[in-house]
């Protein structure tokens, strides 16, 4: 059985399931518009003419994560030369044979060796693992200094070597110290594998 025709006028509302047919005709206005005079009227007076400003700089704060930290960096410097704080204090006698005994009783806890680490620093190893340390809060974006800081201010007690192993480095000058390894690699711009 062919399917019925169903004609296009409509005489009463639509069924259920069935939708009107949309009239596109200009026969039909729905909303009233202005006059053309009105509109003639506002195109004199251009609103951007009269309230021209020139445009002021605009900071974009820090554009990668690595001038945040040297700018933290630079910030915790200026406070430790105003006044050594108790704990500045104990980390500056803080020996390396202190640091040493310190790394070796955090390897003891492993059940192996860090093979992966064997050819960094004593210092650089000690900074990783501190960075990799989540109970001191995040380590990314925030300076080395600032993180240990805000750590202890918490009452979260951080280790004294590693701000011993930051104060030694920053004497020596070595500024990239104050930026977490992590961080480096979360904000590198290289995709690895891709040639």
């Amino acid at each position: 059985m062919p399917p019925t025709r169903r004609s296009r006028v409509s005489s009463g509302p639509a069924a259920k399931g069935a939708q009107k047919t949309l009239s596109f005709g200009g026969t039909k206005i729905t909303k009233p518009t202005s006059s053309a005079k009105s509109i003639d009227k506002s195109i004199d007076k251009s609103p951007l003419s009269s309230t021209l400003t020139p445009p002021s700089t605009i900071d974009t704060g820090h554009i990668t994560s690595e001038a945040a930290v040297e700018q933290q960096a630079k910030v915790e410097l200026k406070e430790l030369a105003k006044g050594k704080t108790a704990e500045e204090e104990r980390a500056s006698r803080v020996t390396d044979a202190q640091i040493k005994r310190y790394w070796r009783e955090r390897e003891n806890e492993r059940k192996s060796r860090r093979v992966h680490q064997e050819e960094l620093s004593l210092e650089e190893k000690v900074l990783r693992l501190f960075d990799m340390s989540s109970q001191y809060g995040p380590a990314i974006g925030i300076a080395r200094m600032k993180r240990w800081v805000r750590a202890n201010k918490l009452g979260l007690s951080p280790p004294i070597e590693v701000l011993a192993v930051l104060l030694k480095e920053e004497e020596k000058g070595n500024t990239k110290i104050e930026r977490a390894y992590v961080d480096e690699l979360m904000s590198s711009k290289f995709i690895i594998g891709e040639a």
